[in-house]
């Protein structure tokens, strides 16, 4: 349990603090409208991800016993969060000057992560997968795992809009960039994870 708690709370944090389209609008948010705009969109993903999750859970344990599949899907998860881990790795700040025109609060910033490819992306290939596996072995780990992603990326995001609200140089100075080295890093070694796992299911790795 304690594996995929941290599995998701790595994941959660890295999603996040990393830049995207939901990120962006936080940050917009928080400098037209305050900070409780800001907090409303980082709420986003707790609106728009269960049917992604429902879905993705369903067609994967559908799949329980083929393994081929299941080995391609976790090998194109690798590539996923190894995309993720270089791309959080070479993030050096935050742009926060960007503008809105209105305050879209909560429903925008849902059709704005309902529009993005990440949720799908990551829930098809890496969450889906880690959940349906974990599921079989303990309904508890599973469950940290969910818990702790949602904690940190829902929570990273609010941290964002306080800080906006409060102080912008922490998104341009040495502390942030040494945050993203750091999860790149962590993401780095769970994409060999997920790499060897496909490996495995594929009959290539034991």
């Amino acid at each position: 349990m304690l594996s995929s708690l941290f599995a998701g709370i790595v994941l959660g944090l890295s999603a996040g603090f990393s830049p995207g389209p939901l990120i962006t609008f936080v940050i917009t948010q928080t400098l037209r409208h305050g900070v409780r705009a800001g907090v409303r969109v980082a709420l986003a993903p707790l609106v728009t991800d269960l049917p992604i999750i429902l879905v993705s859970v369903f067609v994967l344990a559908q799949l329980a016993n083929a393994n081929a599949i299941l080995g391609a899907v976790s090998l194109l998860g690798a590539c996923f969060v190894a995309y993720l881990a270089y791309e959080t790795w070479r993030t050096h700040r935050l742009d926060v000057r960007a503008q809105s025109d209105a305050d879209q609060s909560l429903r925008q910033g849902a059709l704005v992560n309902a529009l993005s490819p990440h949720p799908y992306l990551f829930w098809f290939t890496v969450g889906a997968p880690m959940i349906v596996k974990v599921w079989r072995e303990d309904a508890l780990a599973a469950s940290a795992f969910l818990a702790g992603f949602y904690v940190c990326l829902v929570g990273s995001k609010i941290l964002v809009a306080v800080l906006v609200g409060s102080s912008r140089q922490f998104f341009s100075g040495k502390s942030y960039a040494y945050l993203m080295r750091a999860l790149g890093v962590l993401l780095f070694v769970f994409a060999l994870s997920l790499a060897r796992e496909g490996l495995g299911l594929l009959g290539l790795f034991k």
